[in-house]
């Protein structure tokens, strides 16, 4: 099973006041497990770098005048996420720039129904509970100290651990694992072939007659004499 962990920066909050994508990255699990494969760009959106929003994930308009512009990786960027379910934390937000971005060159755009919302995963298990990113690490002791600023890349690194504890965490599947071992074991101990006794190779002695007949001598009112 391939899902797709995905984070975005952006230049504000909303892109119906031209705010725009300004990093994207995402990094794949199959059966909920990080293969190792990343996808990350960052991108030129155009147009200023707020004060408020460069504090937030440390990107300015210098480091980003040189990079590509969003229609540079849009290719790339679906080619990479496929057909997959999505896991982005808050995934209303993410999937609102990234259609406003497709949109604006004429591509398809992704339905809510591919994102799989790990805040709303999270306060479904923890109900009342604090569920940001920072929390939830707080909560399963998943070391954030590197998150000085809120990097997509890192973030997905974060939020693909914190996913696999929201899933149950690494100790129960490994546990199937292990009786589905040992099932297979027994069956095979079982069906395996067993080796035939063999048969008495002598008569009981008469000293072994005498001593039964003894140990039958000594029981009190037995059945057979009935």
């Amino acid at each position: 099973m391939r899902e797709i962990v995905l984070d975005t920066e952006t230049t504000g909050l909303d892109p119906n006041n031209g705010d725009r994508v300004v990093e994207i990255a995402c990094l794949e699990l199959l059966h909920h497990i990080p293969t190792g494969r990343t996808y990350r760009e960052y991108i030129n959106p155009e147009r200023d770098m707020p004060e408020e929003a460069a504090r937030i994930h440390g990107l300015t308009s210098d480091f980003l005048s040189d990079k590509p512009v969003f229609s540079q990786v849009a290719g790339g960027f679906l080619d990479f996420i496929a057909g997959d379910t999505l896991v982005i934390h808050n995934a209303s937000f993410d999937i609102k720039f990234l259609n406003a971005e497709l949109k604006r060159e004429g591509l398809a755009t992704i339905p809510m129904s591919r994102a799989l919302d790990t805040v709303a995963l999270a306060r479904d298990r923890f109900p009342g509970a604090q569920v940001s990113l920072d929390a939830l690490c707080r909560r399963f002791e998943i070391d954030n100290s590197a998150r000085t600023f809120h990097g997509a890349l890192l973030d997905c690194e974060l939020l693909a651990e914190v996913y696999l504890e929201l899933r149950g965490g690494r100790q129960p599947g490994f546990a199937l694992e292990n009786a589905a071992a040992a099932a297979a074991a027994a069956k095979a101990r079982s069906a395996a072939p067993r080796p035939q006794r063999p048969a008495r190779p002598h008569v009981p002695t008469p000293e072994e007659l005498a001593a039964h007949e003894a140990m039958l001598e000594g029981l009190t009112d037995p059945v057979w004499k009935n």
